[in-house]
């Protein structure tokens, strides 16, 4: 059976990167991207499934209690705090991804909202960095069949932090022969 893959669908902003389920890559292996932006300059998102074991307050002074998980969004400016929201206007110079999804803006107005509980946890989520790419270093990446484009059904499956296996879920939903590939082991060889 022919296992490799080739990418129907091209990069945009609003789009999932799912990794090659063959990458034991640090940041990357068996993860899924948002991305926040791809044009003719570069492209940037959030790793979705890099979670850390710490709470907001332990990565952020002053951050008020907000019920949550934290992820490492990439390897680019780890000790930098980004979020995503879909609290539109709410949060000033809020910059719109897609559907309802917006990167950043005021981060003391995000704050201020959290300690007067008018945030929800499914509302917005953080990262501890980014994935970048330069001029077209994500489409010869796609062409090396390191990652397989997908695309995102509703907001909910990106501001969702509950999901255990995120990559699986996008795996099997690019179709059949995602679906064995989703299966294999992280390590042949333990089989």
């Amino acid at each position: 059976m022919d296992l490799r893959f080739e990418n129907k669908r091209k990069a945009k902003k609003g789009r999932v990167l799912i990794a090659d389920p063959f990458s034991d890559d640090e940041y990357f292996g068996r993860s899924v991207v948002f991305l926040c932006e791809h044009n003719e300059e570069g492209s940037f998102g959030f790793v979705l499934t890099n979670y850390i074991d710490l709470d907001l307050q332990e990565v952020a002074k002053n951050f008020p209690k907000f019920n949550t998980k934290v992820s490492i969004g990439g390897p680019v400016h780890t000790e930098n705090i980004y979020f995503i929201h879909t609290l539109g206007e709410l949060i000033p110079e809020s910059q719109l991804v897609e559907d309802g999804i917006y990167l950043g803006g005021d981060y003391d107005t995000l704050l201020q909202l959290i300690d007067d509980n008018k945030v929800q946890p499914n509302q917005v989520r953080f990262f501890l960095g980014y994935s970048g790419w330069s001029k077209g270093q994500l489409e010869t990446e796609i062409k090396e069949h390191a990652w397989i484009v997908g695309s995102v059904l509703n907001n909910g499956e990106i501001m969702d932090v509950t999901v255990d296996d995120l990559w699986t879920h996008y795996m099997r939903r690019q179709g059949k022969k995602y679906d064995i590939l989703a299966k294999f082991p992280k390590d042949i060889n333990a089989n």
